[in-house]
């Protein structure tokens, strides 16, 4: 603890350069760099939720109620306990279903996914995410190819000019899911695979729709679920002043569980960056669900959640007594249960100005 209160000074005194080559150094003593992990995970998902599918009322073997085939075939599928829409064929192409199915991304958004991989024998997984403007050119090819380990290529336009870039990473092929969220504000595309950023183009065209591609191999297995969209964020500190509270849906938490996901430390550095700027706010830190199962364990959850994040803040230099732990349960929904979008929108943490 000493060697980490030591780094943050001398990184305050003679600033980043210094403070990547003592990170190294305590990185080799084991000791974990919070500002190298916040710098890659800067990820925070837009607040207004247009379109999410987490599948949870789909019947296996159909295709999937939210999505369109362009080619090949897909199905409703089930894979280590949890849904999902299976690119049976080679080719398969599926774009989600919205009312302007030509134009729906708005100039900042953000798209979320799961994604399979595989160590199966024989078999190998590719994922290609596609994004179009609206004269039909294809702007942006974001590909995973999953082969000995996680490999990432882009091709994508910038005024009109072809350019491309590709990265090894150190995800290797399990049997197991992983998360892939991507940002876009006007012009910038940013990628992340499990909350770490693994792409940052600063000048892309701007596309207005998307769809996601399986490769043409047949020896592929791919699989993909909990696909979510949504319209950028307003900053933290405008939607304190002007309500009182903010809402947050960058703060996830494993299934049925207080856990928070490794993808929320961009949401949980934005907080404690706010509380840091501003010493004298102080917050209700507030869980919500939506009604999937029990009242009682909605509730119970509710309040584990909402200690688990102030702990969070707290273990990030947030002094307690500015925080408050509330589970709220499914009691004060803000949108209707009986969607998928709708339930999205009320599982969520709030943070509310006391």
């Amino acid at each position: 603890m000493k060697e980490f209160n030591l780094r943050k000074v001398v990184a305050i005194a003679i600033g980043l350069a210094v403070v990547s080559a003592l990170s190294a150094t305590l990185n080799a003593q084991g000791v974990k760099s919070v500002e190298a992990v916040y710098a890659k995970s800067d990820f925070v998902p837009g607040d207004e939720i247009f379109f999410e599918d987490n599948l949870d009322n789909e019947t296996m073997g159909e295709f999937p109620s939210q999505w369109d085939l362009l080619r090949g075939n897909a199905e409703v599928a089930s894979i280590d306990g949890k849904k999902a829409i299976f690119l049976e064929a080679p080719d398969t192409k599926i774009v989600p279903l919205m009312k302007n199915m030509k134009s729906y991304l708005p100039d900042v958004f953000t798209f979320e996914m799961d994604f399979w991989t595989t160590n199966k024998e024989g078999y190998n997984t590719a994922y290609y995410v596609n994004f179009y403007d609206s004269n039909g050119n294809r702007v942006m090819s974001f590909q995973l190819e999953c082969i000995s380990e996680v490999q990432l290529r882009w091709y994508y336009l910038a005024s009109g000019d072809d350019r491309e870039g590709k990265l090894e990473t150190d995800i290797k092929r399990t049997n197991s899911w992983h998360h892939l969220s991507i940002s876009f504000n006007k012009r910038a595309f940013k990628a992340y695979i499990n909350g770490s950023r693994v792409t940052n183009v600063p000048n892309m065209d701007t596309p207005v729709r998307f769809e996601i591609e399986r490769e043409g191999w047949d020896d592929h297995i791919v699989y993909v679920s909990n696909v979510r969209i949504a319209k950028g964020a307003v900053p933290l500190y405008d939607r304190m002043m002007n309500d009182g509270k903010f809402i947050t849906y960058g703060i996830t938490f494993d299934v049925g569980k207080s856990t928070i996901k490794p993808q929320s430390m961009g949401e949980i550095n934005r907080i404690v960056t706010l509380m840091k700027e501003n010493p004298n706010v102080r917050f209700s830190v507030e869980g919500h669900t939506d009604n999937t199962g029990s009242a009682g364990t909605n509730q119970t959850l509710s309040e584990a959640r909402s200690r688990a994040v102030v702990d969070k803040l707290v273990e990030y230099g947030i002094s307690r007594d500015r925080l408050k732990a509330a589970g709220k349960g499914q009691t004060l929904p803000i949108a209707n249960n009986g969607t998928d979008e709708g339930r999205a929108k009320n599982r969520r943490v709030e943070f509310i100005k006391l």
